[in-house]
């Protein structure tokens, strides 16, 4: 202006529709408050209609003279009027020989600009686009690189999110947590909140920066798909719900949480899609009313999309993990079954081959046995020779090689009757059949069993006491057995403590009492029988024998070593149980026996 001898100037742009004030120098103050509180539009005959029109240059000598003034064209007239302006210079800010300015100068006389100084205000005009272009490229670039930055740190957030997924892929709140957070932080969010559904209600699975005066608020309270919260509507519609100000929505009605929460304003919903169909929601507040932008909208969207994918990875985990449940159970069922089925088949075979053996032995075992007695009488013809007459030497010889054969056959029938008991032992070992399972009353076999056994050591041995103490649970009620085969059990575990107790007193003396203890109890759904006898005790490298077939720690002739073989059998193969010892040797022995209270063979 100065070198031009102007008064004041304007620098406007233009958009393609109107032109804006860019710069002014000396506007006199009634004509630039004028040009600050209206648009510019510039009616036909001014220099902005004419350079638009594309006149290279416009020059008007007397303001006050031209057809805009005298026509009353607004602008003009507060050119003048207001400005004081009488003389104007205009030249055009062309890019691409597209007109985006124009540069005006103004004098407050009429007079002519010189050639040089209209020559000096198209060469700054060409400056002025110069600089327009530069700002406008500095804008964008600015404009991109923030652009830039802020996918990056979506980007980065994303990622960030990828792994919490993948490094806690079924740790499901980890996840939740993490993308709720990062959906906060990264939409300028205050507050955030996922909701998820559990059968065929909706509740909360992760919040970020709620008071906990809400969040025990709303912890017990099912959100239902409705329009009065916009969680609800989110579900409800199955679509983005962005609510600038919901103080200004008439559907909104959650006051109470809204007032708990810190009366946030702006609300952005978005669901949780599987299939098309709402299965939870992300919802963002902000305490202030500033709306989301287009940028967060989608980086939410993405966030609830990964929310899906954890959901749903989870829950076919948890199908899955189900599923291999019932097949290891079925599995162990299959195998159980098996492993009775065989079991059965070997008892069965078993018992047939016992059964043969102890016939095949009993047949020549009682001939033994009879001629062994019929022997034992012809001794008494001891009585014979004395009526004979015979030296003394002689009658001596007689008298003692009678009593040696007579000693000799009773050792015969001795051992006979030994042996006659160990067959009756496998004939009853070898009984065919176990009967069939049925719901038993435990404590009721346990009660027989031990009657049984007391009465029969009694009337094998005289003298025989043992003290018998009973903690019978009343509630351990019915079990699904083989009672005949848990009979069994029952029976030669007593009647090996029976016998611990007795060989413990013998060795003891009067002043040992033998004890057995019987108690039951009930273990929901199994049941235990304990056995305990304070005899002398099982050596621990004994121990793990026990229920080995036919070994035994009794003298020859007193056992089999088929009881505790059988016995683990019965509770272990046949009916899926577990027989356990317990022993301090020298103090006691007990027979732990746990039952399933349901037989699954």
């Amino acid at each position: 202006m100065d070198l031009c001898a102007a008064d004041f100037g304007v620098l406007n742009t233009f958009d393609g529709e109107l032109f804006h004030t860019a710069a002014t120098r000396g506007l006199p103050s009634a004509y630039y408050e004028y040009r600050r509180n209206r648009s510019l539009e510039y009616g036909p005959g001014t220099a902005p209609a004419r350079l638009l029109r594309g006149e290279p240059i416009v020059e008007i000598t007397d303001l006050r003279e031209s057809d805009a003034y005298l026509r009353g064209e607004p602008n003009r007239r507060a050119l003048v009027d207001l400005g004081g302006a009488r003389s104007v210079v205009a030249v055009p800010l062309l890019k691409n020989d597209q007109l985006v300015g124009n540069f005006m100068i103004f004098r407050q006389e009429p007079a002519r600009f010189s050639e040089k100084q209209i020559s000096l205000l198209k060469q700054f005009a060409a400056q002025a686009v110069i600089a327009i272009e530069n700002t406008r490229l500095l804008r964008e670039l600015r404009a991109s690189t923030e652009d830039l930055r802020e996918s990056l740190q979506q980007q980065t957030a994303t990622a960030d999110v990828l792994k919490v997924i993948s490094r806690s892929a079924f740790d499901l709140q980890t996840v939740l947590d993490t993308l709720v957070e990062s959906a906060a932080r990264l939409c300028e969010a205050d507050m955030a909140a996922i909701t998820r559904q559990k059968v065929d209600e909706y509740f909360r699975a992760g919040s970020y920066g709620f008071t906990p005066e809400f969040m025990d608020y709303v912890k017990d309270i099912p959100v239902k798909p409705e329009r009065a919260t916009i969680t609800g509507r989110t579900l409800l519609e199955g679509k983005v719900i962005h609510v600038p100000d919901v103080l200004a929505d008439p559907d909104y009605a959650f006051s109470e949480a809204q007032k708990l929460s810190g009366n946030p304003r702006t609300f952005l919903g978005v669901p949780l899609l599987r299939e098309g169909n709402p299965v939870g929601a992300l919802v963002l507040l902000r305490r202030t009313m500033r709306p989301f932008t287009d940028k967060q909208v989608e980086l939410v969207t993405t966030f609830a999309d990964q929310a899906v994918i954890a959901i749903e990875n989870v829950r076919l985990f948890d199908e899955v993990q189900a599923r291999t449940k019932e097949l290891a159970a079925s599995l162990d069922d299959l195998r159980t079954a098996q492993d009775r089925l065989v079991q059965t088949e070997k008892l069965a075979s078993l018992g047939q081959l016992t059964a043969g053996i102890a016939h095949e032995i009993k047949n020549p075992l009682n001939f033994v046995n009879n001629f062994s007695a019929l022997s034992a009488e012809l001794t008494e013809l001891n009585d014979v020779p004395k009526s004979a007459t015979l030296t003394d030497n002689i009658r001596a010889e007689v008298e003692e090689l009678t009593k040696t054969l007579k000693d000799n056959l009773e050792k015969v029938v001795q051992h006979g009757k030994r042996a006659d008991s160990i067959v009756k032992n496998m004939l009853q070992h070898s009984r065919e059949g176990s009967g069939e399972h049925r719901p038993t009353d435990i404590n009721a076999i346990v009660e027989e069993s031990l009657n049984l056994a007391y009465h029969g050591a009694r009337a094998e041995k005289a003298g025989f006491s043992i003290s018998l103490h009973r903690d019978l649970d009343a509630s351990v009620g019915m079990a699904d057995v083989y009672p005949q085969e848990i009979t069994r059990v029952m029976l030669n575990l007593i009647s090996n403590g029976f016998y611990a107790t007795t060989k413990r007193k013998v060795e003891a003396g009067d002043g040992f009492e033998p004890i057995l203890s019987v108690t039951t109890r009930n273990l929901g759904d199994k049941v235990e029988i304990c056995i305990r006898d304070n005899g002398a005790g099982i050596p621990e490298e004994i121990k793990e024998k026990i229920f080995h077939p036919f070994f035994t720690t009794k003298p020859s002739g007193e056992g089999t070593g088929l009881g505790l073989s059988m016995s683990h059998d019965i509770i272990v193969k046949q009916h899926g149980g577990s027989i356990d010892v317990e022993t301090e040797p020298g103090l006691f022995t007990e027979f732990k026996v746990v039952l399933p209270r349901t037989n699954r063979s």
